[in-house]
């Protein structure tokens, strides 16, 4: 279940997502199996190697990024979403090392909305999303994209305005949902190489 509106700048992304079945927001992790039908999944390193270990590995797997982001957003604008589970209320408390990091790599984040975790048996402890609206340029999520290829950071998706297009990013690779089966299969064929050798695409 979802808070209301935190920031009023992002009420456009509100309303789209509660018009979804099921209606969103959701955990990033989450899409593949409830836009299954639209989704491909793309891995970050050759032999679907999880973690870089140097330069010419992370200039991989950042290209790889990009180069789907690009062919998903270029010449539109795109919403950046991070999540957090520090309450930004909690001004008494030191804010804890994912935090601190969370918010330097995405400062233009704001609070758009809370999302209550069923699996979590605590319930006063939602998840807090973010988000900012940008034109996309390549490159512009290097420094966001790395720390999330190093699990660093996790929980990060960035959405077309229509909310038609998502790309997650993750440790080792991203899922991506596309407007209609159609549109993902021809994705996936421009990149097979980058496809995991598992029957299910995972």
């Amino acid at each position: 279940m979802t808070a209301p509106l935190a920031d009023p700048a992002h009420q456009h992304l509100t309303r789209l997502w509660q018009a979804h079945r099921p209606a969103g927001p959701m955990l990033p992790w989450e899409l593949k199996t409830v836009y299954g039908g639209r989704w491909v999944r793309f891995h970050s390193l050759p032999e679907s190697k999880r973690y870089p270990e140097d330069e010419a590995e992370y200039a991989v797997l950042l290209d790889r990024y990009n180069t789907v982001l690009d062919e998903l957003f270029a010449g539109g604008e795109v919403y950046v979403v991070t999540i957090d589970w520090s309450n930004p209320a909690d001004s008494a408390a030191e804010p804890p090392e994912w935090t601190v990091l969370r918010n330097a790599l995405h400062p233009a984040g704001t609070l758009w909305t809370t999302l209550d975790d069923a699996s979590d048996p605590d319930p006063d402890n939602p998840w807090y999303f973010y988000a900012d609206r940008r034109p996309w340029v390549r490159g512009c999520l290097d420094p966001l994209l790395r720390a999330v290829a190093d699990d660093a950071v996790s929980g990060v998706f960035v959405t077309n305005p229509d909310l038609t297009r998502i790309h997650h990013p993750y440790d080792g690779g991203a899922d991506v949902i596309l407007p209609t089966p159609e549109e993902r299969d021809r994705l996936r064929a421009r990149h097979t190489a980058w496809l995991s050798a598992h029957p299910s695409g995972y």
